[in-house]
Formats: C-alpha cells, structure tokens, sequence
C-alpha cells in the first residue's frame, strides 16, 4: 500500500492502532458511536475516520466524559454543527489552573524531608490524596503534583506538626475548598456561562467564545481566595493572639465577658417563659435585681 493510499484496517489492526479492545470497538458500534465499517466479502475493513473517531472517544473520557454526552457531541459533529469549538472548551476546562509545574522526589529525598525515618503509611496516605502519584516501574520515585503543597506539609512537620494532623487538616480543607469550587462555578454559570450553554451541545461558535471565557475567569477564583484568606487570617490571628495572651495574664479586652447559667436554671426558665424567651428573660430579671439593690442602697444612704 503507498503512501497516497486510503489507509484500511481489520477490526484486529484497528484495536491496535488505537489501544481500543475488540470488544469495545464493537460496543461503540452497537451503541452509534463508531461509523458502520465497510462490508467487503466477509470481512469489515475500517479506515482512517474510524480510528481518529475512536481516538476522540478515548480524550473525551478521559477527561471524564459520559458514553451518552460523547455520542451528543459526535452526533452534533455529524450533522455539520462543527466539533472544533467545543472540542476548544474541553480542552480549556481541563487545561492547568496554576502555573506551578510537577516535579519529582526520590524516596530517599522525601524521607529526610520529613523525618528521615521510612514511613510507609504515610506516604500511603500521600498517594490517596494525590500529594504524592506512583511511578510505574520507579518504585524509589514519586511525582508531585503541587511542590507547594509538599513544601507545606515539609515546614509544618519541622514545626511540631504530626503527620496524621497534617494529613487530616488538609482532608477537611480540601473539603471546603471543593465547596467554594462548586460554588463559584455555580455563580459563573449562572451569570456568564448559561447564554452559551442554551444548545445541547453547544454551537461552535458559542463554544468557542465560552473557552475565551475561561481563559478570562480562570485566575478570579484563587485570586478572590487568596484576599479572602488574607483578611481572614489577620482577623483570627489577632483574635486569636488577644485571647492567648489574656489567658497569660496579659491586657484583658474590654467590654463585658459571656457568663454560662447553670443548666438547670435555663430549664426552669425554659418552663416558666419558653424556649424563645429565656434571654429576655434573663435580662429583665438582671435588671430588676440592679434596680432593687440600687434603691436598698438609696434607702441605706437616707437612714443614716
């Protein structure tokens, strides 16, 4: 076969070509997401479109794409919609959110950087929350994702930290972190993306100019959590540094400090008033008891 020539494959060779199994080339065709081969004899010989579509199938799962959402964008692309735009967006979603890059550490260098000692466990735990990924065929070296956040993790161990209160600090972080994201992709949607989300899937056009979108948002999120975070952190730090240093005898703050009422004088009061009126009554009563041994005091004055 020369190069000019309409390239063709069996089923056998185009699994191979394509990394794709048999059997799943087959269910792509069962379920309309793979073009029909051509029928020669007894034989289906397959071409070149089909391995770029099974190659397109293979990017849009991974990206985490259903079966059912690839078949409505490859369908759109059939019917002349056009692919390219949203094919665009994809890639700009799933594209990097930060500009730190991976690096590598080997066993050896992670172990001194926390305490020398091997810990097995931990670094177990790493590779569950994907502060650590697995080398295949390195059992001595490790990706990471984000050096930053390994940096951490190495200075608040220097500081007294116990890895198992790092790992399940950053547990409950990520937590809430995730809860912002989806929060924040909630509002954008809502406000700027739903005009070119109106056709499913969306037009090229419109996909297109959404993927610009991103591009322009991308940065807003960290940046509006990180002046978040700053004015957070000078909040609660000084609380947190006046409310340490009353403890040690320092400069009490002003104003007037919370009293508890035992438990059974709430419930009695709960009784008497209701639940929704303990406070007030509590306040009415304070003032009535100042004000009665404001006027013994007066009367005490007068008789001497």
């Amino acid at each position: 076969m020369s190069d000019q020539a309409v390239a063709e494959y069996r089923i056998e060779d185009l699994a191979h070509h394509s990394g794709a199994t048999v059997r799943t080339i087959r269910a792509y065709q069962d379920r309309g997401l793979l073009p029909k081969p051509e029928r020669r004899g007894r034989s289906n010989v397959y071409r070149d479109t089909h391995l770029a579509r099974l190659r397109q199938i293979a990017d849009l799962l991974d990206r985490g794409y259903t079966l059912a959402s690839i078949k409505e964008l490859l369908e759109a692309w059939d019917a002349g919609r056009g692919l390219g735009g949203v094919l665009g967006l994809v890639a700009e979603v799933h594209g990097p959110w930060t500009d730190e890059e991976a690096a590598r550490i080997s066993r050896t260098d992670l172990n001194e950087r926390f305490g020398g000692r091997p810990d097995d466990d931990a670094v177990d735990e790493a590779c569950e929350l994907g502060v650590l990924e697995r080398i295949a065929g390195r059992p001595d070296e490790f990706l990471v994702p984000s050096p930053q956040e390994l940096a951490v993790a190495a200075e608040l161990y220097a500081a007294g930290v116990p890895l198992s209160a790092i790992t399940g600090h950053l547990r409950e972080l990520r937590g809430q972190v995730e809860h912002i994201a989806s929060r924040f992709l909630e509002f954008t949607t809502e406000h700027v993306f739903a005009r070119y989300l109106g056709h499913v899937p969306p037009t090229d056009a419109d996909a297109a100019e959404a993927a610009t979108m991103v591009r322009r948002l991308r940065p807003l999120a960290q940046q509006t959590v990180d002046a978040e975070l700053a004015r957070a952190m000078r909040l609660f730090a000084t609380r947190h540094l006046q409310r340490h240093l009353g403890a040690a005898g320092g400069a009490q703050p002003s104003g007037p400090a919370p009293v508890s009422l035992p438990a059974e004088t709430v419930r009695a009061v709960q009784e008497l008033v209701g639940s929704e009126h303990v406070a007030e009554f509590v306040r009415a009563a304070t003032e009535r008891e100042l004000q009665a041994r404001t006027m013994n005091d007066l009367v005490s004055r007068g008789g001497r």
